[in-house]
């Protein structure tokens, strides 16, 4: 078997249907849909066993809620196909995405992990885009530097639904890491990246939905550093130390995800500890005149900005 889709499901009942038809409407057929329900306490189990019924290419399995990391996991555990693409429940594809990954493959057979573009979307403020990923213009599809290009923009070149890693090399990096709540993807993605070639298609295949109600999203949440892949990339120290292009979007990443850290009253010690670490001297200037200004002027700025922002919704 070519393909194993895997989709862990929690809490998605409103958006799952369109995720599971868009795999099941691709034009390369084969493939193996693997769905994990994580123990979700609203209708996504149903409205899944209702899409699913009569296609013999789709399973559906189940298990108390332990995360996306081990529910993406144990989706690959019972899978069989010879290349693992991944898609979250609240997300879509283009009906060719398979099809393009089959032939990026072919072409490019070296690489440990493939990608292409994605679209980003909001439909509540009627809004699309491309994702911005730093590759030169003009580039269509071929090898890429992932440290360099995802350094320039921070716009993920490997995004979690539009990758695709042969199996081999995610059973030689133990899958997905158990705990990490952010960023369990980028810690996979970056482990492959150093070792193996990074293949981009710059084309967009797959939909990332940011409409999605807040409270089901990652995003704006402060999560203990425990959980947080800047506070677990330790184990990557000598590869920091030795690799100019890690180095630089390690600390991109910093000084643009610790932000909000810096920021709080909780985890303001725990993010200046993890910010020593940042070349500030490799940072824009703009950057570090942020991180000049007095901690409370800070506080008071971003605070009027969430103000702000909060009245641009209702309005």
């Amino acid at each position: 078997m070519r393909f194993s889709v895997i989709i862990p499901l929690y809490n998605k009942a409103p958006y799952v249907a369109k995720a599971i038809n868009s795999v099941l409407a691709q034009s390369f057929t084969d493939f193996e849909l693997v769905i994990v329900d994580d123990g979700s306490t609203d209708s996504s189990l149903e409205v899944a066993q209702k899409v699913i019924q009569g296609h013999n290419c789709c399973r559906l399995i189940r298990q108390e809620n332990s995360g996306v990391s081990m529910a993406r996991n144990n989706g690959v555990a019972v899978s069989q196909g010879d290349y693992l693409c991944f898609l979250d429940a609240d997300d879509w594809w283009d009906p060719t995405f398979l099809e393009e990954m089959s032939k990026l493959i072919e072409e490019f057979p070296d690489a440990g992990i493939f990608g292409t573009n994605y679209t980003i979307v909001n439909e509540t403020k009627r809004k699309t885009r491309v994702a911005n990923i730093g590759v030169g213009q003009g580039f269509e599809k071929g090898y890429i530097n992932y440290c360099k290009v995802y350094a320039k923009t921070l716009a993920m070149p490997l995004w979690t639904g539009a990758v695709c890693v042969p199996r081999w090399a995610f059973v030689e990096m133990k899958g997905f890491p158990k705990g990490i709540k952010l960023g369990e993807d980028f810690l996979l993605w970056i482990r492959l990246a150093l070792k193996y070639k990074v293949c981009f298609l710059n084309r967009p295949l797959s939909y990332y939905n940011q409409d999605v109600e807040l409270a089901n999203r990652g995003v704006g949440k402060l999560y203990d550093p425990k959980q947080h892949m800047l506070w677990n990339l330790d184990f990557l120290s000598e590869e920091e130390a030795s690799n100019s292009d890690y180095k630089q979007l390690v600390d991109n990443l910093r000084t643009y995800g610790l932000f909000p850290y810096y920021l709080s009253k909780n985890y303001h010690s725990e993010a200046v500890q993890e910010l020593e670490k940042v070349e500030w001297v490799a940072q824009p200037e703009k950057t570090r005149r942020e991180y000049r200004k007095p901690i409370v002027q800070l506080r008071l700025e971003y605070a009027l900005k969430r103000f702000g922002s909060k009245l641009k919704h209702l309005f």
